[in-house]
């Protein structure tokens, strides 16, 4: 697979509350058009096509595409818990690299509802049986919490024991992805927050405040992929490149190493970032923007010490040090992030892909990070699946 894989479109539709979007057939139709747009390709140029959702019925990305054209293409619908969208994206590309097709379309949708996330079938075993057993075992029963919200506050808790973070360190977080937001019209939640509101809103599971848990969301997002001979012979813009890109699931030590961090992929994080930066001959130093999975306060702070970007134990010197924003070492999720920008499960890994194309691009407006050559993507899902691209401005 050594094709080099263009990004050569991406569109997005602004992300909604639930109730107060489209439905996703429309939603999908809309973001893919946006994309092909954005790219100047006709949708009959798209050979395959990988759809991202995780609620719904069977062949919903082909609700979706027919309403843009009946083509007659392969349409592949993925499920992949949260990290559903990257993974589109991570098929397309092998489909590029591998030679199998010269332009494909990775779409992510989500139509979500209220309220925090939870099992949609009770008469057959649960996906995440090992890791509420494993949970469980670490930390005991929480049943008037969110399941999501015992799994990353128990891993704060972990860090906080083990390195005396702060718990409005994870406040903070919550603060900067609100002031990130405020600059991207796509976004949820605009308005700014304090850190005071923050630690003050109700408690979910200790340290999280509901301020610091990322909102079901409603949207969608999608990227053009094509070859390089594509991209040349047909006067595309394909200056933005896949450099290099990993997908890592669970290993025996999520579930064998007591340790809440892993079971919430902290390893499968590191496994995949290390291959990047292998793949592509860089480190995290060089890296200029990042969209990396905050689905709470403490997966992001996690998520820079399982990136590489500081050693273990420094994430909170890193918050403290402003480094995870603009005038700092990295600006990390200029979009708002999950926290403040959305999180509709399937969408959310190609709207990361769609904001680091806009930074690489130098069109990010008011977000734009100054001179963004090299830009990460980080999606993570529990179940498990994690999903680390690497993309290049030539």
């Amino acid at each position: 697979m050594s094709r080099k894989v263009c990004v050569v479109g991406v569109g997005m539709v602004p992300f909604a509350k639930p109730g107060a979007s489209l439905p996703y057939n429309q939603l999908g139709s809309n973001a893919t058009r946006a994309a092909l747009a954005d790219a100047g390709v006709d949708y009959g140029l798209v050979e395959q096509a990988y759809v991202g959702y995780v609620y719904g019925d069977s062949t919903c990305g082909q609700a979706a595409l027919y309403d843009v054209g009946l083509s007659g293409i392969p349409v592949v619908n993925v499920n992949n818990n949260c990290a559903t969208g990257s993974t589109a994206l991570f098929l397309a590309r092998q489909t590029i690299a591998s030679g199998a097709a010269e332009c494909v379309l990775a779409l992510g949708f989500e139509q979500m509802q209220r309220g925090a996330l939870g099992a949609q079938f009770t008469d057959r075993p649960n996906p995440l049986e090992r890791f509420q057993i494993t949970m469980e075992g670490l930390q005991g029963e929480a049943p008037e919490a969110p399941v999501a919200a015992q799994y990353f506050g128990g891993a704060a808790r972990w860090h906080i024991r083990q390195y005396g973070t702060r718990p409005d360190t994870f406040g903070r977080i919550a603060v900067k992805a609100r002031s990130h937001a405020g600059r991207n019209p796509l976004a949820v939640f605009r308005e700014p927050i304090t850190l005071d509101e923050v630690m003050a809103s109700p408690t979910v599971f200790d340290p999280m405040t509901r301020l610091q848990c990322c909102p079901p969301t409603c949207g969608a997002a999608a990227a053009i992929l094509c070859s390089e001979d594509f991209a040349r012979k047909r006067g595309l813009d394909g200056h933005i490149n896949i450099a290099a890109q990993s997908m890592t699931t669970d290993r025996a030590d999520s579930f064998d190493s007591g340790d809440m961090r892993r079971l919430i992929g902290f390893e499968m994080t590191r496994n995949a970032a290390q291959r990047v930066y292998a793949q592509a001959g860089v480190g995290p130093e060089d890296i200029d923007v990042i969209e990396l999975h905050d689905c709470f306060t403490a997966n992001e702070l996690l998520s820079y010490e399982a990136l590489g970007l500081v050693s273990e134990g420094g994430g909170e010197q890193m918050v403290l040090d402003g480094d995870n924003t603009y005038g700092g070492r990295w600006v990390v999720n200029p979009s708002g992030g999950l926290l403040s920008k959305g999180h509709p499960l399937g969408a959310t890994g190609l709207a990361q892909c769609a904001e680091l194309v806009w930074q690489l691009r130098g069109t990010a407006g008011a977000r734009q990070v100054e001179g963004a050559r090299l830009a990460l993507q980080h999606n993570l899902g529990l179940g498990g699946a994690c999903v680390v691209t690497l993309y290049q401005a030539n």
